[in-house]
């Protein structure tokens, strides 16, 4: 039986994305960013949505040329329904229900962070993880552990109570001057710097949680002092701040991450979301012998249409299809 092929279409944030998959296997992965928040050191909602405008219909054209596929040999249209930012998610499901009417092609609709986790199972060169197994999702929105059953049975073991791991390495890199985005300035400075030099408290949540709004005011309120008394503070210790904040937010991570692979007898560990790029926890991770380790490819880490590929490949081979009554959910639940 031929497989499905799908023209799978991201707008959940800033990054405009469209894919072609056959099956599992990626034909053409295409990204188009915005530098237009750059000088407003975070995402303007407004501007995210405009630029998804502009964007789309070359990154569409750009995927299917680059597959070398025809819009009519597709066999399905799928879409970010969320979580995300509303405007954007509206661009993207707007073209996508159009699209797919326009061809009379069937409608899939993906939740953005089930579709973080099921990138692992783009045809690539390692096995992805077996049924079930327990997944770290970071992003700059979401911090979670899930447990992953089945392609479309997940369960939240335990999530962010205020902020997100990506919010916490962004807003602590604006209190220290970083361009945005800031959690790859900290991770590249990191490299470099000594994780030991400053400590920074852990919070204490219930169960298998997370809080990093305290972590980042403890940041600010020990630059703040420093800074009275030496000016030029941040600069001369740019590289140890960098390795000692990443440090305590991958601690903070890895011990609830410990702790839910433990209490649920599960060896299988992955990792997915934006942050799963930051070269600490991956390292973090992939050090640890008491489980299999399971981390994607770079490319499909950060906000991507392949991701949503793969989701809508499953989804695919369970009839699952939705029609033009969608609608773009901004706090879309897994």
């Amino acid at each position: 039986m031929k497989e499905a092929l799908i023209l799978a279409i991201e707008s959940s944030c800033d990054d405009t994305g469209a894919a072609v998959l056959r099956g599992r296997k990626v034909l053409s992965n295409v990204v188009a960013g915005q530098s237009v928040h750059e000088k407003y050191g975070g995402i303007v909602p407004e501007l995210a949505s405009r630029s998804h405008q502009q964007n789309i219909v070359p990154v569409v054209q750009q995927a299917l040329e680059r597959a070398g596929v025809t819009k009519e040999e597709l066999d399905a249209v799928a879409f970010t329904k969320g979580p995300g930012l509303l405007g954007s998610l509206l661009v993207g499901s707007s073209f996508a229900k159009a699209f797919s009417m326009a061809l009379n092609k069937p409608l899939i609709e993906i939740n953005h962070m089930e579709a973080h986790i099921l990138a692992h199972f783009i045809e690539g060169e390692t096995p992805p993880p077996p049924f079930p197994f327990i997944c770290l999702t970071v992003s700059g929105g979401h911090t979670q552990l899930v447990k992953v059953s089945a392609p479309d049975v997940f369960e939240i073991l335990g999530e962010t109570i205020d902020d997100a791991a990506g919010e916490a390495f962004d807003k602590i890199a604006k209190i220290m001057n970083f361009p945005f985005p800031g959690g790859p300035m900290i991770d590249k400075l990191a490299k470099d710097g000594n994780p030991d030099k400053f400590a920074f408290a852990h919070p204490k949540v219930p169960e298998l949680n997370f809080s990093f709004s305290g972590l980042k005011t403890s940041v600010l309120y020990f630059l703040k002092k420093e800074v009275l008394k030496n000016p030029n503070f941040i600069e001369e210790n740019k590289v140890d701040l960098a390795a000692s904040v990443q440090k305590t937010i991958i601690d903070i991570l890895m011990k609830q991450l410990k702790k839910a692979a433990d209490q649920n007898g599960i060896t299988h560990v992955a990792i997915a979301g934006g942050v799963s790029a930051n070269s600490g926890l991956r390292a973090a991770l992939q050090a640890q012998n008491a489980w299999t380790s399971y981390v994607p490819k770079f490319e499909f880490c950060t906000d991507n249409a392949a991701m949503i590929g793969i989701a809508a490949h499953f989804k695919f081979i369970k009839g699952e299809f939705s029609d033009q009554s969608s609608k773009a959910s901004a706090r879309l639940e897994m």
